[in-house]
């Protein structure tokens, strides 16, 4: 395809340096809102428009099947206006509509076909159904070009099989979810299992890796992989055999990769391997009509829960680049021009991340005007955060003709934090969107505990008796449960009148009598206590007698952790719906019909078509960006979160996720507190995030900076001058009642300082020394 004009001319100085890299080495460091899909896509065009470079000569990766769909979709317009310039001399959308789908379709057939642009796992599975027969792992294990992909059930049941059947583990020890978990830790770090059994310092590791090898054994039998194979295969593949690397590396002239930040240590290999053919002399290595180009930015490195390792996009200087300072190399350039957001919300930006150590100095700079400022916003609890962030939404929705409900974002940290939010945007008719989650009542562990609540309240309720009767798995198979219901239907009564009589249960359950039998005698305990005691202490109690609690516990990953947050969410709901109807019915089988009407997927309150106000973790916002951002539940403890505050490591990744969350916003930015939050059923006073602390004063604008209802130290007496002590990280101190600790943390300063202390046998405790009264311990 032939070009007149100059298709980089809108492109800025940083943005186009890029782009004409044409041989070698090139890491893009790309800011957030700096342009880098376009970087990359113009990049590829350039390739093809200017050093005719043949298409299936480029390797494209992604890290989302919707980032690939979209640089295709960029890459098909940028030809197609070409083409519609050099065939029609006119502009791409001055042309017919026939003409313009005439001219994309030559562009599909031309060039998008016989690119290879997609994620990690789609290219590199689709090389494995070229090559896999070539490959046999440490144990002769083979597999051939049909292989099946066995997605995450799959995976699952073959785990849970050789745990409790091959090896006859105790499941709570050796919990399949959490096995799994360290079996695909284990491949992306690119251990095989004997690598893996050689790590492992203990006798758990140590049969999690027979576990591991038992499993490869039977996916190799199966002729299949699991999702983390489709990487750490074809690396392995590439290392044991020169021919096949050879010839992938040949074609492979011109390899991208997007979200560099976010590879793990064997996606890193993978590409080096690619790259380099192998070759591990740097200065052997020919770069003639070969590059490699980079994008990603340190600074929104958030998943390490996922093995990304962002120290790999750190260390592309010296693995690949030239490795001069950042103002004389020529294998990095710097994006830094934002086309997002606000200036005084790239400022606050720019501030924050500048706490962090490790990272490429970048600052970002802004392309548009001032903007507002930052509103920060202190609420008494997160009950009343809510309805400051949904009062805002009606107000600007209302004000601002321009505006729609799609233009509103609330970001906060833990998916359980969504409910309060909720509940004020179904009562107020705001129609509302999870994004990357499910509503707060349509979470699978909500439903357990609602279904076992019901089942308490309405011993008829079958279908709440039947989703909870093996749940946690208790024993009860298949097979008996459907005797007892069988039994039910043909004798015309509920299932709960065979189930609480035991000479029925021991006549049809036969050896799973005793399992139904003390799930009938837990659902009667809880039935004898309705008149008795309040809502929330039945459905703790229920948590405790069924194990659900204490079987997310023993599975030990982040999405358990993330549950049992929930189930202590809905405790909370409870506890606050005694609290709004005190002196009313609140009863349980009152909240349980409060609930019913609650938010859930039967009864939705956004129609096809219609914009809805967009509710996410931060860790689901990244890509995304929005007119206006709220991000709420700015608390130590919380945002940043408690394990984070004695790992500097840690405490830097939670920083990127609040840089992440603030230039998400292009016009307005609201950030929130609680001056108290209700956490795990107790409420506890909150404290101000050390990140609103590391914002710029000047930038930040609120009504209530000092909050009477928060400020409760007496004045000091007249004449006299308060004294206000200094305290140093590393002192040990005596707590009247939680004994020896040592200050690892100090937030504030002068008369607003605390402290954050770690006790010996209770953990990290936030403390007002005034208030404690708190001892030195020379």
């Amino acid at each position: 395809m032939t070009t007149n004009i100059d298709f980089l001319s809108h492109l800025n100085p940083s943005q186009r340096q890029a782009v004409e890299h044409y041989c070698g080495p090139l890491l893009v460091v790309a800011g957030a809102g700096s342009g880098k899909t376009r970087a990359l896509t113009y990049r590829i065009a350039n390739l093809i428009l200017k050093h005719r470079v043949n298409p299936e000569n480029i390797l494209a990766v992604t890290f989302t099947n919707k980032a690939a769909r979209e640089m295709k979709d960029r890459i098909q317009r940028i030809f197609a206006e070409n083409l519609a310039i050099n065939q029609h001399g006119k502009k791409f959308d001055l042309l017919p509509e026939y003409e313009q789908t005439q001219l994309k379709s030559k562009v599909y057939r031309t060039i998008i076909k016989d690119m290879w642009c997609g994620t990690f796992h789609s290219l590199f599975s689709r090389i494995l159904r070229w090559d896999i027969e070539k490959y046999q792992d440490e144990k002769r294990r083979t597999w051939n070009k049909n292989f099946s992909i066995f997605d995450e059930s799959d995976v699952q049941s073959l785990i849970k099989e050789i745990v409790t059947k091959d090896l006859n583990l105790d499941n709570k020890k050796f919990e399949p979810k959490s096995v799994r978990y360290a079996i695909s830790n284990a491949k992306n770090q690119g251990f095989s299992p004997q690598e893996f059994e050689r790590e492992q310092p203990n006798y758990r590791g140590r049969v999690i890796a027979d576990v591991y090898n038992r499993y490869q054994d039977r996916l190799s039998q199966n002729n299949a992989l699991d999702f983390d194979d489709l990487i750490l295969v074809p690396t392995r593949l590439f290392q044991q055999n020169e021919q096949v690397l050879a010839y992938w590396h040949r074609k492979f002239c011109h390899v991208l990769v997007d979200e560099y930040q976010d590879t793990n240590r064997t996606q890193y290999d993978l590409i080096q391997l690619l790259v380099t053919n192998g070759e591990e002399r740097k200065h052997e290595w020919n770069w003639e009509n070969r590059s490699v180009f980079v994008v990603g930015d340190a600074d929104q490195s958030i998943y390490s829960f996922r093995m990304a390792d962002f120290t790999i996009l750190l260390e592309f200087q010296e693995n690949f680049g030239d490795g001069l300072p950042d103002d004389d190399t020529r294998s990095m350039v710097k994006l830094e021009e934002n086309y997002r957001s606000c200036e005084n919300i790239l400022q606050a930006a720019n501030e924050l991340i500048e706490n962090n150590t490790q990272r490429i100095d970048k600052i970002l700079k802004a392309t548009r005007d001032p903007g507002e400022k930052i509103y920060c916003h202190q609420a008494d609890d997160e009950i009343a955060e809510a309805a400051f962030v949904i009062n805002q939404i009606r107000t600007l929705e209302h004000q601002n003709p321009e505006l729609n409900w799609g233009d509103f974002a609330i970001l906060y940290r833990t998916n359980a934090q969504s409910r309060p939010f909720e509940e004020l945007l179904f009562k107020y008719q705001i129609p509302y969107t999870v994004v990357g989650g499910m509503k707060f009542y349509d979470r699978k562990e909500i439903k357990d505990a609602l279904a076992y609540l019901r089942a308490i309240s309405n011993p008829a309720d079958t279908v709440s008796l039947l989703r909870v009767i093996n749940t946690p798995r208790r024993g009860i198979g298949k097979a008996t449960i459907d005797a007892l219901v069988n039994a039910s239907q043909q004798l015309s009564t509920t299932l709960w009148e065979i189930l609480s009589d035991e000479t029925s249960v021991h006549t049809l359950a036969g050896r799973s009598a005793k399992a139904v039998n003390n799930f009938a005698a837990m659902i009667k305990k809880g039935q004898e206590q309705i008149t008795k005691v309040p809502g929330s202490e039945i459905l703790q109690g229920i948590l405790e007698d069924s194990g659900y609690i204490e079987d997310l516990q023993n599975q030990g990953t982040d999405e358990a952790d993330n549950r049992i947050s929930n189930v202590n969410e809905l405790y909370n709901a409870i506890l606050q719906f005694q609290e709004e109807n005190e002196g009313e019915d609140i009863s349980l089988q009152a909240f349980l019909q409060n609930a019913a009407l609650s938010p859930n997927p039967d009864v939705d309150n956004s129609k096809e078509g219609q914009t809805a106000v967009s509710l996410m973790t931060l860790h689901a916002s990244k890509g995304l960006e929005f007119p206006i951002v709220f991000l709420v539940g700015l608390e130590q403890g919380l945002f940043p979160g408690n394990r984070s505050l004695d790992d500097p490591s840690a405490l830097e990744e939670e920083r990127r996720l609040c840089y992440v969350g603030i230039t998400r916003a292009q016009e307005r930015l609201f950030l929130s507190h609680a001056r108290e939050r209700r956490l795990y059923a107790y409420r506890e006073r909150a404290m101000r995030s050390q990140f609103l602390d590391e914002l710029p004063e000047e930038l930040l604008t609120t009504r209530n900076k000092v909050s009477r209802s928060f400020t409760k130290t007496a004045p000091a007496k007249t004449g006299q001058q308060e004294t206000i002590e200094s305290w140093q990280v590393g002192e040990k101190v005596l707590h009247k009642s939680f004994g020896l600790g040592e200050i690892t943390h100090i937030f504030g300063e002068g008369n607003k300082v605390t402290v954050a202390i770690k006790f010996a046998s209770l953990g990290q405790k936030i403390i007002d020394p005034r208030v404690a009264k708190l001892q030195r311990v020379e």
